[in-house]
């Protein structure tokens, strides 16, 4: 860490007092800043919907608009939960009121509108919440979560950022990974491209961003395709391509990825 944002943080936390929440000096200040900008990015493109067009078709295949916010709303929770773990020292994800607690995103997705906003704006402010009140410690710690194996906490920041931004696109009006840090294409363009590497299809390409990183290999990387990082993101997550991108040789369409139920 430079010695001048160690020296901007304590100038911070000078200024704001005792009593103010601010990030501890572990915690992963490039994913936060990321995540908190998708968020604020998020609400502006739900805010520019009425509460009739969140019933309209999302770019994730069988889901409406309301899905896409639902699994919004409901991953801020379980990530919250995670955070609030670690804050606590537990090893494990629990639920207070498990009877209660019906996460399923078809039921989420038949929420009144005005529940559905909320379910968006509470479950991220008690997120960030968390990850304000959350210790050296605390950023160290691994948790368990309900679905089983084990979450870095450190972790959470960047599982916010891809699915805030990606989620935002989803709605279908008008948000762009063009609008995106760089660096968060390039993570999610490797990301992306890893994951299809692993699901054994058969893909063989050679992503070049021409503006961007370096080439991505998938497969033998027999064919190219070449453009904005933006739009290659765009295409290889299966949310349809861009008139920038040049395909060298016969390629099919890559599934949607991350995965929906």
């Amino acid at each position: 860490m430079s010695s001048d944002l160690t020296d901007a943080r304590l100038e911070l936390r000078q200024r704001l007092g005792a009593g103010a929440r601010y990030d501890s000096s572990a915690a992963p200040a490039a994913e936060l800043r990321y995540a908190r900008l998708g968020t604020a990015y998020f609400a502006r493109k739900l805010n520019e919907l009425s509460d009739g067009e969140l019933a309209l078709p999302s770019l994730v295949p069988r889901w409406t608009r309301r899905h896409v916010i639902a699994h919004v709303g409901f991953q801020a929770r379980a990530l919250a939960r995670l955070v609030e773990a670690a804050r606590l020292g537990r090893r494990r994800e629990t639920l207070e009121e498990p009877e209660a607690q019906n996460e399923d995103i078809a039921f989420g997705a038949s929420l009144p509108a005005h529940a559905l906003r909320y379910l968006f704006k509470h479950s991220q402010v008690h997120l960030d919440v968390e990850w304000r009140d959350l210790d050296e410690a605390g950023w160290r710690a691994q948790v368990e979560p309900l679905n089983g194996g084990l979450v870095e906490i450190a972790q959470t920041p960047w599982l916010r950022t891809r699915e805030i931004w990606l989620c935002a696109v989803d709605l279908d009006n008008g948000a762009s990974l063009l609008d995106v840090p760089s660096e968060v294409v390039d993570r999610l363009l490797r990301e992306a491209a890893q994951a299809l590497d692993m699901r054994g299809q058969p893909f063989s390409l050679t992503l070049k961003p021409t503006d961007g990183v370096g080439s991505t290999v998938i497969g033998s990387g027999k064919n190219t395709v070449s453009g904005p990082a933006a739009d290659l993101l765009r295409w290889l997550t299966g949310r349809g391509p861009r008139r920038s991108l040049v395909f060298n040789g016969e390629i099919a369409d890559p599934p949607f990825w991350p995965e929906r139920p």
